[in-house]
């Protein structure tokens, strides 16, 4: 069997933010649940551990296996790695491969963005402004890609971006300059006037204090999973109108929400996830902010490597 690989720049070519969106919202609007995603599945490995990610639909079914090293960016190398395997729902026929790494950098800040854009766009409150202030907590390559994304939705917004090393702060704003995008070092004091808040780091404590955030703004959390980390407080949850990604998903993994409000509150609550939100079934509150928070799920690398796959697919055919 010759099994195709795409490498990084392969996946990065087919898969600009405005088509990875747009892949994701149209998952969401045709059969796609999040509620009935499969669970990730951690192991242990030498150096940090496994994480397999397994997910299906009509046409395709996948399998992401990456490795989580945290030691490994001390040593100048990647945290992350991996492999996507693709095949075909038919028969689970191996079809493809790809890098998983880079389909991970992809899938999250594009999930995010549609969580955000669809936010924005919701009745409830004033029309959110088109030029809106974004505030972005976290400088390693989902900060990156994470602006890149947020640039494609407001392409007329100002960004600025919060990290805890200058360095890399810096370093982030030298590569987008070289895209033709606009970022300045931000801060603690940014947080108020901001009105898109990206927290995508890896604090397992709250980055901010949540009275902060203006009653408009619109605040992502997805840099952290586990029922032991967050990057947001209670007091913004409680404040907030809230999105999940899955609301299964989110009783094992979200430690955003379940130290604010225990699972059976939150099932009672019964918050949109982002396929309620993207068919137009959430409203806005008017004087409250709204948060957003996921912990990666599988179907979207599904969605993303099958718009990788069929890309390729149609130029070769």
């Amino acid at each position: 069997m010759n099994l195709p690989y795409f490498d990084a720049a392969t996946v990065r070519a087919s898969l600009p933010f405005d088509r990875a969106i747009r892949a994701i919202e149209d998952a969401l609007r045709a059969d796609t649940d999040p509620e009935i995603d499969g669970p990730r599945i951690f192991a242990p490995a030498p150096a940090g551990e496994f994480l397999l990610m397994p997910a299906v639909s009509e046409s395709y079914t996948g399998l992401k296996v990456v490795t989580i090293a945290p030691g490994n960016p001390a040593k100048g190398e990647e945290k992350i790695q991996g492999v996507y395997l693709l095949f075909n729902s038919a028969n689970l026929t191996p079809i493809a491969s790809m890098d998983g790494a880079e389909l991970t950098a992809i899938r999250t800040p594009a999930a995010t963005l549609t969580a955000v854009k669809n936010i924005a766009n919701a009745p409830g409150v004033t029309e959110f402004t088109t030029t809106p202030k974004v505030l972005l907590f976290g400088a390693g390559v989902q900060g990156l890609n994470h602006v890149r994304a947020a640039h494609s939705v407001f392409p007329m917004g100002t960004f600025s971006v919060v990290g805890q090393r200058p360095e890399r702060v810096q370093a982030l704003i030298s590569q987008l300059a070289t895209e033709g995008i606009t970022v300045t070092a931000g801060n603690i004091d940014d947080v108020p006037t901001a009105d898109v808040i990206l927290c995508v780091t890896s604090s397992k404590t709250p980055l901010f204090d949540g009275s902060l955030p203006a009653d408009h703004a619109i605040i992502a959390a997805v840099g952290q999973h586990g029922l032991d980390a967050r990057e947001v407080d209670q007091s913004l949850v409680k404040r907030s109108e809230v999105v999940v990604e899955g609301r299964g998903s989110s009783w094992r993994e979200s430690g955003n929400l379940i130290p604010a409000r225990s699972v059976e509150e939150w099932k009672d609550i019964h918050p949109a996830n982002l396929k309620d939100l993207v068919n137009g079934k959430f409203k806005r509150v008017d004087g409250q902010p709204t948060l957003y928070t996921g912990v990666g799920m599988a179907w979207e690398d599904l969605v993303s490597a099958a718009v990788v796959y069929e890309d390729h697919r149609s130029k070769n055919a």
